[in-house]
């Protein structure tokens, strides 16, 4: 079998610089905002001149869009991941919501850029980004239904999407109030979120299979007429 040509060093040099430029974007966008920040000043960060700025990318628009689109693919990518190694859907649910907020708090600079810039998209590129986040909301969605299915009582009183925009939300938000170096760590403040948002599911999946069992063996007259750590009362007495 012919072996592949190895990847030109040009193009990896170029991959690298790509890579620094959206790097050094997501500090300025976040520091100065999307519209404060020239591509003179990119430019000037980098190290690079203007034309060559712009043979990388044509515009402050096309970097926003990439920035948004990458961290969107590569949330979707570790989504994949975890629900195809999760043995259930409440551990997938569990596990996207851990991930997530971590995923958040490393991530800082580049959440902020990507919700609070959100509105300068430009609309011919925004349907692009638009299902990238979709994508990655039907994956967490179909976890949360799998779920449901199997236990009907886990989630009352609101509907998967409002569930789902909760925790995504919660999620999302650490970028605004997460602090290096403070009592948990990225990762140990996913877990602690990740277990509180989904204790009712829990106790939802726990109660069906209560139930069911209870079903399967009805408990006696007299056992039902037993106060708690007791024994039965004589109903005649």
């Amino acid at each position: 079998m012919a072996r592949s040509a190895p990847y030109p060093a040009s193009l990896r040099k170029a991959d690298a610089q790509r890579r620094r430029v959206l790097s050094e974007s997501t500090e300025i966008f976040s520091r100065r905002g999307f519209r404060a920040t020239s591509m003179s000043e990119i430019a000037a960060a980098v190290g690079l001149s203007k034309p060559t700025l712009y043979h990388y990318f044509r515009s402050k628009e096309e970097l926003l869009v990439r920035l948004y689109a990458n961290m969107l693919d590569e949330s979707l990518m570790m989504g994949q991941q975890i629900v195809a190694a999760a043995d259930s859907p409440l551990a997938a649910i569990h596990n996207l919501i851990a991930s997530r907020v971590a995923y958040t708090c490393r991530n800082r600079a580049l959440l902020k850029v990507c919700f609070e810039e959100e509105h300068e998209l430009p609309g011919e590129l925004f349907n692009e980004v638009f299902q990238r986040r979709h994508a990655y909301e039907e994956l967490f969605l179909a976890a949360l239904r799998e779920h449901l299915a199997q236990h009907p009582g886990a989630l009352v009183g609101i509907t998967p999407t409002v569930y789902m925009n909760m925790c995504l939300g919660a999620a999302n938000w650490c970028y605004k109030w997460f602090r290096a170096g403070g009592a948990a760590s990225p990762e140990e403040l996913g877990e602690q979120i990740a277990r509180l948002l989904t204790t009712s599911l829990d106790s939802g999946s726990r109660t069906t299979q209560l139930g069911r069992a209870d079903a399967a063996h009805p408990p006696s007259a007299a056992a039902a007429c037993a106060p708690l750590g007791g024994e039965a009362v004589d109903q005649h007495a």
